[in-house]
C-alpha cells in the first residue's frame, strides 16, 4: 500500500503540482483518508520518502556502477552522470519550484544533494590524474555537468521539441564528454 501512496502521491504532483491535500490524494487512490494516515502521518512524511527512496536508488546505482570492474573508467563517467532513479518525473521544474516555496526544508535537501555528486567528481579527478580527462579546473567541471543535467527537469521543454528525456540525457552526455566539432 505505500508503494501506491507514493506513486499517488507522485501522479497528483506532476498532475497539479505538490499543494494539494491530504483529501485529494485519498480520492486519487479511491481509499479513505483514515487508510492513508495509517500508511503516512502527513504529507510532509510521504515526501520525505520520496525523496528517501530516490536519493538512495541513486546512491545505489551510481555505487554499482564505479564497483563494477567490467567498465573503464570513462565508461563509469558516462554511466554516473546519466543515472537517473525511479520516479525522476517527480524531479520536474514546476515541484522543484514548489518544493521551494512550500517544503523549504525538502526543498534544501534535495537542492543539496543535486549539487554532491561526490563519486562523480571522484571518477573526474581519476581521470585528470591518468590523463583520460583533459586537466580542468574540477569545481568548474561539476558545476557544467550538474547545471547540463539540471536541465532536464524541465519536463515541458522536453514534450513541446518532441525530445525523450532519455535522449536529452544522452545527447548532453555525449556533448560534455565529446564536444560538439565534427572530428575531421
Amino acid at each position: 500500500m505505500k508503494s501506491r501512496i507514493i506513486n499517488g502521491f507522485i501522479e497528483e504532483s506532476v498532475d497539479n503540482g505538490v499543494k494539494f491535500t491530504m483529501d485529494d490524494l485519498a480520492r486519487r487512490l479511491g481509499i479513505s483518508k483514515r487508510t492513508l494516515y495509517e500508511h503516512f502521518p502527513s504529507k510532509v512524511n510521504i515526501l520525505d520518502s520520496i525523496i528517501d527512496m530516490t536519493l538512495e536508488e541513486f546512491d545505489d546505482q551510481t555505487r554499482n556502477i564505479i564497483e563494477n570492474p567490467k567498465f573503464t573508467l570513462v565508461e563509469k563517467i558516462r554511466k554516473a552522470i546519466v543515472v537517473m532513479p525511479k520516479h525522476n518525473e517527480f524531479y520536474d521544474t514546476r515541484i522543484l519550484e514548489q518544493l521551494k516555496r512550500f517544503y523549504p526544508e525538502q526543498w534544501e535537501r534535495v537542492n543539496r544533494e543535486l549539487y554532491m555528486w561526490d563519486d562523480l567528481k571522484g571518477l573526474l579527478e581519476e581521470g585528470i590524474r591518468t590523463g583520460v580527462i583533459k586537466d580542468r579546473n574540477i569545481d568548474l567541471l561539476m558545476k557544467i555537468i550538474i547545471e547540463a543535467m539540471n536541465t532536464t527537469f524541465d519536463r515541458q521543454f522536453f514534450l513541446e521539441h518532441s525530445i525523450s528525456v532519455t535522449e536529452a540525457v544522452e545527447t548532453i552526455v555525449d556533448m560534455l564528454l565529446t564536444g560538439i566539432i565534427r572530428e575531421k
